[in-house]
């Protein structure tokens, strides 16, 4: 497993040219011999002065054992070039393997030259046992290589001795002073796992003197090594992803308290470095053009599931991304938004089954995790250790330091750094918030600096998501206001976006839903935004229009600034259609907000349209709103629901395919049509599929007052 994914990881980094390691096909042996001796000499060339920092000994041990093959490669080329007789057919197999052992020896000694210095000294034992194999795999070739059979010189062959010689006694090395340094920084994830902080004179001396990381740029890339490790090999390396994690927290305070805040780091996240995670099996698959199923794909990081397991939601999810979400401190579905009963993962083995029978089918690599049939409530095993906890303890008292005292770049960076510290784990978010990062979060809200104001923002949005840090954001003297500017005048456009997704995440307190739609100019910001935003802040506008409208004392604010005709408006955006009808299915309940909704010329027909095209969860709110809004809008509302002249089909199609809840709402809409004069001309039909719905209501009770009013949906805050 360890092997394979410092191959894997090799070639995502730095690939092999195709021409180079196409396994030789019917080559003459001439050209056999010079591939092979152009492939080991270009080996030679690119490790032969490499300044290997950590198994210089193992590394120069291959590559001279590469240098005694190529001298052997060339006395048999300049010999075939005068006729020499055909090479026996061992020898010939014997060069077709060679050429697969150099592509490892590539790939290794790659790996050894560009991997991280800290991940090298963890992988130390592992790394040497692959030099070890590759020393096995030269001494069984030399075994059955035919060396008297292939016309060496003297002095050649005799090379050749000797390495077989010496490769048949070969040891597996492990340098000791790479060793003791592996165990050096072990020792530091000890102290903090016991609650001690490093001695600062002991951690310069390891990560400067030891290992040369002598700048902030370094350190950086360091941290960014092992962050990609954990995510492309989750499950599949040693030490484990939570041991990686403590390793991380380390170097990242070590970071800061050996090098400080250099300025001319800051820089604006781009979008890229946001993209989803995306696997190394999903790559590999994609490179061959093969289309996987939906099914197969779990919803969050959208790449083949390898482990899917069953929430108590009824959801599957890939083991490693729903962990991930769980201990980000989400308590609800992904999906759906429903709350989770409890946190239990149940392996979904039929599911696993038809995925492992896919990839047979289609010859696509599937290595199903060895834990698949942990028990259910192993995902606590991925949860971070103490010592990343501690650790990160340490960064933040750092951080916050320079955020009150520190200059305008130290600042935005250690800004940037809480924003990445609150993003995995409530007790990230709960001790960051105890250091005292909101009251300086909040003055960086409205600095000029657009890289502290984005980042100050999203360390808000992400700290909001911890409930305990809402009413700290909340009460904090001109917080709010000062997220409501960013959100109306931010320095980017990812800034205001995400002061929508801070507003939506604090207005999850109901008390709170008011304070902020009479914070002036709140939901005219969002209005705008839901107009005129990119796709992702649309998205967080209506998510953020939509919670605000659970509470009723907000609809004539969002009547007077123009948010319900945004909401109309966005019925027409696939992207946020669902969310928009959900938040005009609760507007519509009081009789200000069916007005309202009533005079908007494209309401009824926006509402239309997504019952005929629209999400399963879609339809749904779109029906409902339909329902509130006769049952609050009076008889005008009412006849121009009725008047809907593909409605009567559509209700027809939603009592037997629709949701349980969008069922039980289009019956109920039925009801109410069939009590208006002609009634039975335009629906006479529906009751057939009303009583396949499985509807109860007795029919002498006034269907009006009977449906249920529970809410559209739930939706959950992402961390950023």
């Amino acid at each position: 497993m360890a092997t394979a994914a410092i191959f894997s990881s090799l070639r995502r980094r730095r690939s092999p040219s195709l021409e180079a390691f196409l396994a030789p096909v019917d080559l003459t042996q001439v050209a056999l011999l010079q591939t092979l001796a152009a492939v080991s000499s270009e080996l030679i060339s690119c490790f032969s002065d490499k300044p290997f920092f950590f198994q210089r000994r193992n590394s120069r041990s291959l590559i001279r054992k590469i240098e005694i093959f190529l001298v052997m490669l060339e006395c048999l080329r300049d010999s075939g070039s005068r006729s020499m007789p055909s090479l026996p057919s061992t020898a010939i197999l014997c060069f077709k393997e060679l050429y697969l052992l150099l592509y490892r020896s590539k790939i290794l000694l790659d790996y050894c030259a560009q991997s991280s210095k800290l991940w090298l000294l963890l992988q130390n034992h592992s790394i040497s046992g692959h030099f070890h194999d590759l020393n096995q795999e030269i001494s069984t070739l030399l075994d059955v290589f035919p060396i008297n059979d292939v016309g060496l010189s003297d002095d050649v062959r005799e090379q050749v001795e000797l390495l077989q010689k010496h490769a048949r006694k070969a040891k597996l090395y492990v340098d000791k002073s790479d060793e003791n340094l592996r165990l050096r920084f072990f020792s530091f994830l000890n102290e903090f796992d016991n609650g001690r902080i490093p001695n600062h004179v002991d951690l310069r001396l390891f990560f400067v003197e030891r290992l040369g990381i002598r700048d902030a740029k370094s350190c950086r890339s360091e941290i960014e090594f092992l962050e990609e490790q954990i995510v492309n090999h989750e499950g599949d390396i040693e030490p484990t992803a939570c041991v990686l994690n403590g390793f991380v927290a380390i170097t990242r305070y070590c970071r800061f308290l050996l090098f400080g805040f250099e300025e001319d780091e800051v820089q604006l996240p781009s979008r890229k470095q946001k993209k989803l995670r995306k696997g190394l099996i999903t790559r590999e698959i994609a490179d061959t053009f093969v289309t996987i199923p939906k099914d197969f794909c779990c919803p969050i990081s959208l790449d083949l599931m390898r482990d899917p397991v069953i929430i108590s939601t009824g959801q599957t999810y890939d083991r490693s991304s729903i962990v991930r979400w769980l201990e980000e401190g989400h308590c609800t579905c992904p999906k759906t938004g429903q709350m989770l009963i409890h946190t239990r993962l149940v392996p979904n083995r039929a599911l696993r089954n038809l995925i492992m029978q896919w990839c047979t089918a289609h010859s696509v690599p599937y290595d199903p995790p060895e834990a698949a049939d942990a028990p259910a409530d192993s995902f606590a095993e991925a949860l971070p250790i103490k010592a990343a906890t501690e650790a990160n303890r340490a960064t933040t008292t750092l951080l916050v330091q320079h955020l009150a005292n520190g200059s305008q770049g130290a600042q935005a960076i250690a800004a940037h750094e809480i924003r990445l510290l609150a993003k995995t784990g409530k007790k990230n978010r709960a001790f960051i918030a105890e250091a005292g990062a909101i009251p300086h979060l909040c003055k960086l809200l409205s600095s000029s600096n657009p890289v502290a104001q984005e980042n100050s923002v999203t360390a808000m949005l992400n700290l909001s998501i911890y409930d305990k840090n809402k009413s700290l954001i909340m009460d904090e003297d001109g917080c709010l206001r000062s997220i409501v500017e960013v959100l109306r005048l931010g320095l980017t456009t990812e800034a205001r976006e995400n002061a929508a997704a801070t507003l939506f995440s604090l207005s999850a307190v109901h008390d709170y839903k008011k304070r902020i739609a009479d914070q002036g100019g709140a939901i005219e910001a969002l209005a705008g935004l839901l107009r005129v935003g990119t796709p992702r802040g649309k998205k967080d506008a209506v998510t953020a229009l939509f919670n605000l409208s659970t509470h009723s004392d907000n609809y004539a604010r969002m009547i007077e600034v123009g948010a319900v005709t945004a909401l109309v408006g966005a019925l027409g955006n696939e992207g946020v259609a669902e969310e928009a009808a959900g938040a005009l299915a609760l507007i519509v309940r009081q009789p200000i907000g069916a007005e309202a909704v009533g005079k908007e010329e494209m309401a009824v027909a926006g509402l239309i349209t997504m019952m005929r095209c629209g999400t399963a969860r879609g339809k749904e709110n779109a029906v409902a709103a339909l329902l509130e809004l006769c049952r609050s809008g009076g008889a005008t509302a009412t006849e121009r629901v009725l008047g809907a002249p593909a409605l009567a089909g559509l209700l027809q199609t939603l009592l037997f395919t629709g949701t349980k809840r969008a069922r039980r709402k289009a019956a109920s809409l039925a009801r109410v049509f069939q009590r208006c004069e002609n009634a039975s001309l335009h629906f006479g039909g529906l009751g057939v599929g009303y009583a396949f719905a499985g509807n109860s209501t007795p029919p002498n009770r006034d269907p009006r007052f009977t449906d249920d009013v529970s809410m559209p949906m739930s939706i959950s805050v992402q961390v950023l």
